[in-house]
């Protein structure tokens, strides 16, 4: 039995969103599937040992550039011949565009599960997907994203970088996919501010390598608490897991960390300002602040300058029993 999963979203996030329900089809049959997913996702970074995971297809196409092998009408029949190669018997579609219809049929897949065709307006991530599941193998699945790694990896990583069980290792997730998203630094260097008053921490800072995102972690290095940071942006997404495995609470602006945090048995907060609720939610392991005045986030609501480091320094001691 060789089946194939297709999750064409883009982004790490929505990737570690997707992993229950992969996971589910993989068991449901009783052998490791594989995916067909977009570069971005950086899938190889952390489901490379995913026992559930075989191979892992990468889709070559931008839509806004209007380049890859898979782009277009030819890249249509490109991704169906490579496809093709792998003779799949089940495909699962978690999309509900007909050209991925098109590409399974020409793949020569005979069993073919798709999401409602032409029904992608309005669509929630997670309902959809459940509800799919339950259509298509009459399965229920938990939103509750793992990711599991190597214990003896994540021993070295805590020996490499001096985290110690005297102090509360925090994650401090800075960065962000777009600026309405990134909390200001300065709202961090408050809330670091209130955690070293309050206990013995040390801060490991996670943000992207771009120029903005390097400002950012900048003006928290030059603030007074430069000494009790290591910056986590120069790592691969690999080398960063074990790190994040060893702390003892994640806080996040709505990025990549929070996703992944949350995945690895990290207590996760996370500053939504500007997406829907349900990206920072659906995880058991996720506790969302939302701006002040405001009783629920979307696209729009602009809310990063009212995220009060009060009240995530009030969750952070609740959750860790800190009162």
């Amino acid at each position: 039995m060789k089946v194939l999963v297709i999750q064409n979203r883009m982004g790490i996030g929505d990737m570690v969103i997707f992993l229950p329900y992969i996971e589910a089809i993989s068991k449901y049959y009783s052998t490791r599937v594989s995916l067909l997913v977009k570069e971005n996702t950086k899938c190889l970074e952390y489901l490379s040992n995913n026992p559930n995971i075989d191979n892992i297809i990468i889709l070559d196409r931008d839509d806004k550039k209007k380049i890859g092998k898979h782009y277009g009408l030819k890249g249509i029949f490109n991704l169906a011949l490579e496809i093709k190669k792998h003779n799949f018997d089940k495909i699962f579609i978690f999309n509900s565009s007909f050209r991925y219809k098109v590409v399974a049929k020409l793949a020569k897949i005979k069993n073919v599960y798709q999401y409602k065709l032409f029904s992608k307006k309005n669509q929630n991530i997670i309902e959809t997907a459940k509800t799919f599941l339950k259509k298509s193998l009459n399965v229920e699945v938990d939103s509750n994203p793992t990711i599991s790694l190597n214990s003896e990896i994540v021993k070295n990583a805590k020996k490499k970088f001096e985290i110690l069980d005297d102090e509360i290792n925090i994650v401090l997730g800075v960065g962000g996919s777009g600026p309405t998203k990134r909390v200001a630094p300065e709202k961090f260097i408050q809330l670091m501010k209130l955690c070293s008053n309050k206990f013995k921490c040390k801060f490991f800072i996670a943000a992207g390598s771009n120029e903005k995102e390097e400002k950012i972690v900048n003006t928290i290095l030059n603030s007074e608490h430069k000494d009790k940071c290591i910056t986590l942006n120069k790592l691969r997404i690999s080398e960063t897991l074990p790190i994040i495995k060893n702390c003892n609470i994640s806080i996040c602006n709505d990025t990549s960390f929070s996703h992944l945090s949350a995945a690895l048995g990290v207590e996760t907060i996370v500053l939504m300002t500007d997406t829907p609720l349900l990206y920072g939610s659906y995880s058991p392991r996720m506790h969302p602040i939302l701006p002040d005045g405001e009783k629920i986030v979307t696209h729009d609501t602009l809310g990063k300058d009212k995220i009060n480091p009060e009240k995530i320094f009030n969750k952070v001691k609740n959750i860790l029993n800190l009162n």
